[in-house]
């Protein structure tokens, strides 16, 4: 057996949160280990397809979100449809004027290729396929990972550990005491990905309720990259895959939805979701993100989108206190913020269960009355709950963010719909100007680390000297009439003369300040960091280059 001291961070889980992971902790300049007991990248099948907005901009900051934007297929509107016809449809909002389009749909595995591209060329990540970890040890100072690989045993000593390992995380569970209570659905779901040319289908998702081709369940239809088109199925828990496809049924199912034209099968699968929850994110020195820790069913495409963004949370918080920005206790929040976010996909896609899934049938009388009154009666149409699509989380009730009462959270807004900027929330982006060479975009500056921008009538000078006094973590102040001449932002902010906006590293927005004083900024910094003590001078950090 042989023990290395293997680098600040282990991530264990070489999915696409596991690789993003890697890369934000490399961006700070930590050296991290990606290991995972796959002997090899596995790219089959479409998997996770659906990539909202807001995770597209932690891939850009990474190198890799302009190129999976580009080369997904972009949709903007959702499609809702009863037996044969169409109840209604909606397209997204854009506040602020966003690098990205709402959702692009690409699959999994052509997404883990790209970020593997982006992992090979970064030398601080040591990747380490076919290691199976067996024990997670830990004591004050660090993580001792037992790995069995196909040379024999050995361990891995790092700093903390960051535990990505997917829906099959049992056994990473079981190691750190984790209870993961929640239920499993009776029904299946049937996935194929087929090959067909279907016109004016390539720009929108499709729902079904209750198909005259799948009576008294529900299909879903995504488009896809080259023609391919994803269909999901609601099927009887006894469901035959291999058997439907030999009798010819299957090719008669896929016929019913696209008609008497030339497909080819690329994929398919059959699975049945779960609704579960860990009871803890943050176990000593390891965190827990993606599906290891929170399951969802795929109804409005909250699993891989959730991880990522369980991933850039995880990876600023660990960066600030491995660089000394920070204390431990910052990443208490960790569980504060992400297990909430995780309760409220969990409430969200549980409604959309019980609605495309009734436990009774008082539940089946219920949808049925909606969806046939949803064609005229906009109260009825609310009410049809197809999924509610992946959206950031926001932190209005975390340990971390400053409350203001003028900017109050408005609540969970409209289907589409983003809530109007305000503490907890994340930044609307928009196109700006004297941030530094070759950037242009807000969400670029927000997140080399904290960013300060100041509206008409704020006084910089002993705002910008507080915010340094208050913590060591690389600060950068923007002015607005600087930065944003054509006025977007300042719009989608709805920005007020003599308001400071605190933006965290991750782009949420940590405090607004009217009338900022430096005590109340040094107040919110210090918060924003956990309550971290003082720490003496600043020191040099990605994007520190106040104006």
């Amino acid at each position: 057996m042989t023990t290395t001291l293997t680098a600040a961070v282990a991530v264990l889980g070489n999915g696409p949160v596991g690789q993003t992971a890697a890369l934000l902790l490399a961006r700070w300049g930590l050296p991290v280990v990606l290991v995972d007991q796959r002997p090899h990248r596995d790219g089959v099948g479409s998997k996770a397809i659906v990539q909202q907005r807001d995770v597209l901009d932690i891939w850009e900051s990474v190198g890799a979100g302009r190129r999976i934007a580009d080369e997904g297929l972009t949709w903007t509107t959702a499609r809702t449809f009863y037996r044969d016809r169409e109840l209604f449809s909606y397209s997204f909002a854009e506040a602020g004027r966003p690098a990205f389009p709402p959702f692009v749909n690409i699959s999994q595995s052509r997404t883990e290729q790209i970020l593997d591209e982006r992992i090979a060329a970064e030398p601080l990540i040591d990747v380490r396929w076919g290691h199976r970890v067996v024990d997670i040890a830990q004591d004050p100072s660090g993580v001792t990972l037992t790995c069995l690989t196909p040379a024999g045993e050995t361990t891995m000593r790092t700093a903390y550990l960051l535990a990505c390992a997917g829906a099959r995380g049992e056994e990473v569970r079981r190691m750190l005491g984790v209870r993961f209570d929640g239920r499993s659905f009776a029904d299946r779901f049937l996935i194929c990905d087929i090959r067909a040319e279907l016109p004016g289908w390539a720009q929108e998702r499709r729902f079904y309720f209750d198909p005259p081709w799948n009576p008294g369940r529900q299909v879903l239809i995504h488009p896809c990259p080259g023609s391919t088109f994803r269909i999901d199925w609601q099927v009887p828990p006894d469901y035959d895959d291999r058997a439907e496809a030999e009798s010819g049924a299957r090719d008669a199912r896929i016929r019913a939805v696209i008609g008497d034209r030339p497909y080819e099968v690329v994929w398919s699968s059959v699975y049945r979701f779960q609704s579960r929850l860990a009871d803890r994110m943050r176990v000593g020195r390891v965190l827990l993100a993606g599906d290891v820790a929170h399951l969802v069913s795929p109804f409005g495409a909250r699993g891989l989108n959730s991880g990522v963004q369980d991933a850039e949370n995880a990876a600023w918080k660990l960066a600030f206190v491995l660089r000394g920005w920070a204390d431990d206790a910052l990443l208490d929040s960790y569980h504060a913020e992400r297990h909430a976010a995780a309760l409220e996909n969990l409430d969200v896609t549980g409604a959309t269960m019980r609605f495309l899934v009734p436990d009774d049938e008082r539940g089946r009388r219920h949808r049925t009355s909606v969806l046939e009154a949803a064609g005229s009666d906009p109260e009825a149409r609310a009410a049809v709950d197809s999924g509610r699509l992946a959206e950031p989380f926001w932190y209005v009730g975390s340990p971390l963010t400053t409350p203001e009462p003028v900017r109050p959270f408005s609540g969970r807004p409209a289907r589409g719909a983003v809530p109007p900027p305000c503490p907890g929330v994340l930044v609307p982006d928009a196109p700006i100007s004297a941030a530094a060479p070759g950037v242009n975009r807000l969400r670029e500056v927000a997140r080399d680390g904290f960013l300060l921008l100041a509206a008409d009538g704020v006084d910089t000078g002993p705002v910008r000297r507080a915010a340094r006094l208050a913590t060591p973590a690389p600060v950068r102040l923007l002015r607005l009439a600087d930065s944003d001449p054509a006025g977007a932002l300042r719009e989608a902010l709805a920005a007020r003369p003599g308001e400071l906006w605190i933006l965290r590293p991750d782009a949420h927005i940590a405090a607004v300040l009217p009338g900022a004083t430096p005590s109340s900024v040094t107040r919110a910094l210090r918060r924003a960091l956990g309550s971290s003590p003082h720490r003496g001078d600043a020191v040099a950090g990605p994007g520190d280059s106040s104006p």
